[in-house]
Formats: structure tokens, C-alpha cells, sequence
């Protein structure tokens, strides 16, 4: 794959509504909290330490954002690319 399909998957797709985004930013991160904090709540019952599940609830949280910025951060600087070109 090369770099420029690799960077298209992150392009704004035309239609997309700015709201869109503001759902995905925010499944991205009610996810991350569910996810992990099952997992600190599924660990913390097995080991009997229960602050495993807020625990892993902020590192859901924490990953969540580095995900949104990470994605969001590299559309930008792809759309930046194109700009320049033109």
C-alpha cells in the first residue's frame, strides 16, 4: 500500500457533516471506557482489587484521546499536503 492510499482512509469524505465527527470523537471515547473498564472490572473481581475498573476506565479514556488525536492529527496534516500541492 502506499503512502498516498494509506492517507486517503483519514480524507474528509465530501459530504460529511462536522456533527459526524463529533460522533465519531465521541464513540471513540465511550468505547475506550467500555472496553477497558470491563476489562479492570472483569481483572479486579479475578485478582479482588476493585479500583482496577476506574483504573481502566481512565486508561480507555487516555487511549481514546490519543486515538482521536493520532486520526485526527494525521487528516490534517494530509489535508495540509493537498493544499499545498494545488
Amino acid at each position: 500500500m502506499t503512502q498516498r492510499q494509506d492517507l486517503t482512509q483519514y480524507q474528509e469524505e465530501p459530504g460529511r457533516k462536522p456533527a459526524d465527527i463529533g460522533w465519531s470523537v465521541f464513540s471513540y471515547m465511550i468505547g475506550g471506557m467500555v472496553v477497558y473498564g470491563l476489562l479492570g472490572w472483569l481483572i479486579g473481581r479475578w485478582t479482588h482489587i476493585a479500583v482496577l475498573f476506574p483504573i481502566g476506565m481512565l486508561a480507555g479514556l487516555a487511549g481514546a484521546i490519543a486515538m482521536i488525536i493520532f486520526r485526527f492529527s494525521r487528516q490534517q496534516s494530509w489535508q495540509n499536503q493537498q493544499d499545498q500541492r494545488k
